[in-house]
């Protein structure tokens, strides 16, 4: 689904992402672990057209989408999390999930103006994939809530749900369990695997080793902005290098 080509991001004399390359499989829940400041982020922000690699390619769907905006990957299906979830606080949570499925409507200021059949259509369309969003992620019973009340775990659900009414085909989760508890972590593992199962492709960034070993597939570790490993949990678990550099002897296969 996603090719990644020697992707490469330097700000100055810093690289913070350094010839990467990996692939992105279809269907499944691909992770990237390693340490604070190994380039993570940036890497998903260079995906997902939030800014534009220095060099590299990236190929999604076999088209070249490398200096593609934000948006325009939006449109191609690509949608994105954050790891702070920044929401409308003052409106519910259903006119915030509203806005995530605009990016597929046509309607323009004259059909706001006009108030014409097109405009209704598409408002109703919106609403709707907001109300299944919502009922997805097991958060039906806040939708007229506003956003700045809900917990933080609902928070983390309803950037799941956001991203959901984009209508994507591959899903960018960034740190989906940060600021939750052991138990609120269980339910949103729970969540992602029900994506993958729906017909969904994720790939997440996670600092909770326990979580990512027990849902991942396939995991990439970057190190200073360098792939250092990749592979299944098991091989990750196993391998001296990675056990150095960020997972430490207590994550080592037995």
């Amino acid at each position: 689904m996603l090719k990644i080509e020697s992707l490469t991001k330097r700000f100055g004399g810093l690289t913070a992402v350094h010839d990467v390359s990996t692939t992105v499989e279809k269907g499944k829940i691909n992770a990237i672990i390693g340490p604070n400041g190994a380039g993570k982020t940036t890497f998903f922000n260079l995906v997902s057209g939030a800014m534009p690699p220095t060099s590299g390619r990236i190929i999604f769907n076999g088209e070249d989408v490398t200096r593609l905006r934000a948006d325009q990957m939006a449109c191609l299906g690509i949608a994105r999390t954050f790891q702070s979830t920044s929401l409308f606080d003052r409106a519910t949570v259903l006119d915030n999930l509203i806005v995530g499925h605009r990016l597929r409507t046509r309607s323009t200021l004259a059909d706001v103006l006009l108030g014409t059949r097109r405009l209704k259509e598409e408002e109703a369309r919106c609403r709707e994939k907001a109300r299944d969003a919502l009922d997805f992620v097991g958060l039906s019973h806040v939708a007229h809530r506003i956003a700045g009340d809900i917990s933080q775990e609902e928070r983390k659900r309803v950037a799941f749900a956001l991203a959901l009414s984009t209508d994507p085909t591959l899903v960018l989760l960034d740190e989906p369990a940060g600021g939750v508890n052991p138990e609120e972590t269980v339910g949103l593992s729970d969540l992602i695997r029900k994506m993958v199962k729906s017909g969904l492709t994720v790939c997440l960034i996670e600092h909770k080793m326990n979580m990512i070993m027990s849902i991942a597939d396939k995991i990439m570790v970057l190190s200073y902005g360098e792939k250092i490993a990749e592979g299944t949990p098991d091989e990750i678990r196993s391998n001296p290098v990675v056990i150095e550099a960020y997972l430490g002897s207590e994550h080592a296969a037995a």
